[in-house]
């Protein structure tokens, strides 16, 4: 049985910023959200970057290279953001999260670091399937201070070690996995997450009801999501979408 995934990304600069420092990419191979930060400028060229760098590996793999092929191309990503600063020192203060998917027919290898999400809807159920990687997480157990929860203790920004969460998986027909930054995540619920991605069999219109959720509840950060459908039949043959400031700077 031909395992394949259909694809969909969008991405809104929010109610309260000025620009968007998110980025993301969804193509038959790859699917990868990076949330930027850095100041004026930093956080694009942060995630812009790191989504182009990943570009390379949106192609077929055997199944037991996903994982060390998905984890050479953050590192690979990892240094170029290393060569950005030291070609631009204005930007040494730039970093992304990044959340990928990288796909072989139903098996896949994931990897985290920084505070987007990623979520698995299987039979009716929502999972999430990473980890923040924000210091109240870090500190839970010894009651943590909520205003760490926007603290990053681990990003990519071309200076610490920038080593994310690896893990293989495996994929079901019928699965629907999201991919997305904290300004979803920070004023959209489980719950609501759920009933959008359970509401409607179409993609794009499940991106456009997240968005519009999130905008709704105050839109305080850039908005980016990435979804995917797990199918049975060959791979689509289209093209990919590549959604905010990769797609400005593209």
């Amino acid at each position: 049985m031909n395992v394949a995934i259909k694809y969909t990304a969008g991405s809104d600069v929010g109610v309260s910023r000025q620009n968007n420092e998110d980025s993301a990419y969804a193509g038959p191979f790859l699917l990868a959200v990076a949330d930027g930060m850095g100041g004026y400028a930093g956080g694009e060229v942060a995630s812009s970057t790191v989504i182009e760098s990943l570009r390379s590996v949106d192609a077929q793999v055997p199944p037991d290279r996903l994982v060390d092929t998905l984890g050479e191309a953050v590192e690979r990503a990892h240094a170029r953001l290393r060569d950005v600063i030291a070609e631009h020192p204005e930007l040494d203060r730039m970093g992304t999260t990044l959340t990928a998917l990288l796909w072989s027919g139903p098996y896949m290898a994931l990897a985290h670091i920084g505070d987007s999400r990623g979520y698995l809807l299987r039979g009716g159920e929502l999972f999430q399937i990473t980890e923040d990687h924000t210091l109240d997480k870090l500190l839970e157990g010894e009651a943590g201070p909520s205003r760490l929860s926007n603290v990053l203790f681990r990003v990519l920004d071309g200076r610490s070690e920038g080593e994310p969460d690896m893990s293989p998986r495996e994929a079901k027909v019928g699965d629907r996995y999201l991919l997305c930054s904290d300004g979803l995540t920070a004023v959209v619920g489980p719950q609501q997450i759920y009933e959008v991605l359970t509401g409607t069999d179409d993609l794009d219109e499940a991106v456009r009801r997240l968005i519009e959720l999130a905008n709704q509840g105050g839109g305080p950060d850039n908005i980016t999501c990435v979804l995917a459908d797990v199918v049975e039949g060959p791979t689509e043959q289209r093209a990919p979408v590549i959604v905010g400031a990769a797609a400005n700077n593209g």
